[in-house]
């Protein structure tokens, strides 16, 4: 009976420390960065962990074309592309962070919501 209060003591004396480590990992995850290109790069996108784009690169002959719907096309695409590697590099590095527990259990990366 006793054993079980014991696990929720520890749990809780461990809770500033978990605090802290999840602090650190939202900061690393803002320092992770991938980018996704798509129209053999003519447009290239850029975000960090946290799920932000940090910059997207357009190819001018694109704008001087005029077609608009194409450059539409190409930055959902590019920037899909860079979330997609996003978030397995996210998942990767927060699992190794905090020992192999699930990165499934933080928003965004690895398929958590």
């Amino acid at each position: 009976m006793f054993g079980k209060l014991g696990d929720i003591a520890d749990l809780m004396k461990n809770a500033g420390n978990i605090r802290e480590s999840m602090a650190k990992a939202a900061e690393a995850l803002g320092k992770i960065e991938a980018e996704g290109d798509s129209g053999g790069g003519a447009v290239v996108a850029k975000v960090n962990g946290r799920m932000e784009i940090t910059s997207i690169r357009i190819d001018p002959k694109l704008l001087a074309d005029g077609d608009v719907e194409l450059l539409e096309d190409l930055v959902a695409a590019a920037v899909n592309a860079s979330l997609v590697k996003i978030r397995e590099n996210a998942a990767q590095s927060l699992t190794s962070m905090t020992g192999g527990f699930p990165a499934n259990l933080f928003p965004g990366v690895g398929g958590g919501s």
